[in-house]
């Protein structure tokens, strides 16, 4: 380990798949040290882990990072959105989380947005639309189904809420995170009390909301991690919060993550509320807005193709009129929760390689379709869109983007931009800085611009005009009966 010119932090990025945490210089953004170990997820109509798996798998990432860890003077915690994990009296799961792509609740997110007003007034009030994978539609889904491990739960936490508590004994949470849930109420940046009664809730079984650059805690004895005892635990918030913070974004500038669900995105001064549910109006971790639409389908169900087709994931080939919508979990963005994929347009003269040319095409359309939408109306249009997320590092992907944006592409050279938002936020704790800004002295956005090249129409009218016929159909898809 190289010496560090300042003091050690940690940040800690627990995914749908697995946990890293990064030991980074505090004065320089270097990474001195880093680990990562494996979650399993169920597969069938649910999706769901068990948190106290989240629990081991950060001890084995720390445990890799060697002394570097044992150094740390802060750590934060950045998670996957809209988890639900339920806590008995112990502080142990009652069951295991429902995670974001757990759409079982779909039924209970239609009737949430009849019962109280309507799409416009859930905008209005949350800054979202629920949609199946909100928290408040999976407690929802609980109650109905589960109602015993509804009564059972004594405390109700996100993700990142977990692990943070985990470490400090608190029950915390921060605005971007909880602006995920559908009970946290965007204008006043308190739980909707309302929300939460119509659900059957109680707000004391909910984490203290922290405020930006607030101190949540500090370790406490018995935790099995290498941290000393007083160790300062910062807020922690949303994986794309974290995302956005590792990124030291400034508002107006686009981000498009390519990870096992794929997001479009910008920092904004102002508040959305989107009437029609595409744009999800979070809060960000500084005191600002992250506008945001969201897909369920993309690098894992892009790599599903390829595996059916037995070809290698860069194995594209121009030249098709097939259409392939890769909606292999449902999908958020459009708001097709029971949906499956479709192919349509197959020829005999089509080519493997075409048809997974198809699936990329299918996936990067649901974001870009949101893009303008997340975008205020001032932003630079031609501002390069920032590429990040696992997706971001493979040819296919990039030209791709860049063929149907008709945008130049930046890609980021840091990696693991959540687990770094993470550690800038645990920075800012001892610097006083604004976590964007640590970012921004680290330079983590720097990277490789791709040129623009003329945007693909064709193309994406092809892919609208299919989705468009084939509605009805993808919305009485598998399970909707």
């Amino acid at each position: 380990m190289s010496a560090a010119e300042g003091p050690l932090v940690v940040g800690v990025d627990t995914s749908t798949q697995s946990t890293k945490a990064l030991v980074v210089d505090a004065a320089t953004g270097q990474v001195v040290a880093s680990g990562q170990a494996p979650h399993t997820v169920s597969s069938g109509a649910g999706r769901e882990s068990d948190p106290r798996q989240w629990w081991d798998a950060l001890r084995e990432a720390l445990h890799q990072c060697g002394d570097a860890a044992r150094e740390a003077a802060a750590v934060s915690v950045g998670g996957q959105q809209h988890g639900l994990v339920t806590l008995d009296a112990q502080g142990e799961p009652v069951r295991p989380a429902l995670l974001w792509n757990d759409v079982r609740s779909a039924p209970q997110a239609r009737r949430l947005i009849e019962e109280l007003g309507g799409s416009k007034s859930w905008a209005e009030r949350t800054g979202s639309v629920p949609s199946a994978s909100f928290t408040v539609t999976k407690w929802a889904w609980l109650a109905e189904h589960e109602p015993e491990a509804a009564r059972a739960a004594k405390a109700v936490r996100l993700p990142h809420d977990y692990l943070t508590e985990r470490l400090t004994g608190e029950g915390t949470t921060d605005r971007g995170d909880a602006s995920g849930t559908g009970w946290w109420a965007c204008g006043t940046e308190a739980y909707d009390e309302e929300v939460l009664a119509h659900v059957g809730l109680d707000p004391a079984l909910l984490p203290r909301p922290v405020r930006p650059g607030e101190v949540a805690g500090t370790v406490r004895d018995g935790h099995g991690l290498p941290f000393s005892k007083g160790t300062l635990v910062a807020a922690g918030t949303g994986d794309n919060a974290a995302a956005a913070l590792g990124l030291g974004l400034r508002p107006g500038v686009p981000v498009m993550s390519l990870g096992t669900s794929g997001t479009v995105y910008a920092v904004s001064r102002h508040r959305s509320a989107d009437p029609t549910g595409t744009v999800a109006g979070f809060a960000d971790a500084r005191g600002d807005w992250l506008p945001l639409a969201c897909t369920l389908n993309c690098t894992l169900a892009v790599d599903r193709v390829a595996a059916l087709l037995g070809l290698d994931r860069e194995a594209v080939e121009p030249g098709t009129d097939v259409t392939l919508l890769p909606y292999l979990d449902g999908e958020r963005t459009p708001n097709l929760p029971h949906s499956s994929g479709l192919l349509h347009g197959l020829r005999h003269d089509t080519t493997a390689g075409q048809l997974l040319q198809a699936a990329y095409d299918g996936a990067v359309h649901s974001l870009l379709g949101a893009l303008d939408l997340v975008l205020d109306a001032d932003a630079d249009p031609s501002a390069p869109l920032l590429l990040i997320g696992g997706g971001a590092r493979g040819t296919a992907w990039q030209q791709t983007v860049r063929r149907l944006s008709g945008r130049p592409v930046q890609i980021p050279e840091a990696r693991e931009l959540v687990a770094l938002g993470a550690a800038a936020q645990a920075a800012g704790l001892l610097t006083g800085e604004d976590a964007a800004a640590v970012a921004r002295r680290w330079n983590t956005a720097a990277g490789p611009v791709l040129d623009a090249v003329e945007r693909d129409e064709a193309t994406l009218t092809r892919i609208s005009g299919v989705l468009s016929d084939a509605a009805p159909l993808l919305e009485r898809g598998v399970g909707s009966g």
